[in-house]
């Protein structure tokens, strides 16, 4: 099965009548076209919308209640929920925010969250990281230098390095916050990939290469730096790319 990362970047559609509907109501929501507060139409308009039977109605919309992006009430239909109660760190919940279009705020959110988890995890790899998962995360950085990567297979390469490292923390905890970097990297290679830039591949892989000798010199202050640059370094390239699109930027 693919990542949500490949799918996401190749634009394969979703495979099942429920993951279709998942998908397709869950943008709606996130988008507004649903908005906080409202009740959704009831399922006869939303079977004949999606063209589906009202069993895979029912259960996308157990889904997305699980999500906590929905709930039925009695004799009065189902609601949207606040956006506060929405499980942010659902991968697809961080990836409709991204296909429908992410603004400034989201986004210092979404890589605060990030320097938070990613920072720690970095310096507890310096602690706790074997040789052998070491030199996993050196050829999984190395690998990012190749020059022929596309927007997709440097982003799909940039995952696996994070999310090593994130293994390599010794913290199962850390691991689920796997999701949100994976829904993270879409946003940033959507909008700006480094492979549009000359030199952007090298830069980008020896920034990586950089985390990975710290962890190996067991220097945990060194590979947070590290690892705080890389993120920001992200950040910045959404940012600039957002303006260039709105102009603020010419």
């Amino acid at each position: 099965m693919k990542s949500l990362l490949e799918t996401v970047l190749s634009r394969a559609p979703k495979r099942t009548s429920h993951a279709q509907v998942v998908d397709q109501l869950g943008r709606a929501i996130v988008s507004g076209e649903f908005p906080v507060g409202s009740i959704l139409p009831g399922d006869p308009e939303l079977a004949a919308r999606f063209r589906v039977s009202r069993t895979v109605l029912r259960e996308a919309m157990k889904t997305l209640a699980a999500k906590g992006m929905i709930v039925p009430r009695a004799r009065i239909g189902t609601r949207v929920t606040p956006r506060k109660e929405w499980n942010l760190f659902d991968a697809e919940i961080l990836t409709w925010h991204f296909a429908c279009g992410v603004d400034e705020e989201f986004l210092q959110h979404l890589s605060e969250v990030r320097l938070a988890f990613e920072t720690h995890a970095a310096a507890l790899a310096a602690r706790n990281a074997s040789d052998a998962e070491i030199a996993t995360m050196m050829r999984l950085a190395v690998a990012m230098s190749h020059a022929n990567h596309t927007a997709e297979t440097l982003a799909e390469a940039d995952l696996r390095f994070h999310l090593s490292v994130l293994d390599a923390s010794g913290n199962p905890f850390l691991r689920t916050v796997g999701s949100l970097i994976e829904a993270a990297l879409v946003g940033i290679f959507r909008l700006s990939s480094p492979t549009d830039d000359v030199g952007g591949i090298d830069e980008v892989a020896q920034n990586h290469i950089r985390i990975v000798e710290e962890i190996g010199k067991r220097d945990e202050a060194g590979a947070r730096q590290a690892m705080e640059y890389v993120i920001r370094y992200g950040r910045d390239r959404i940012h600039q790319a957002l303006q260039t699109e709105t102009g603020e930027g010419a």
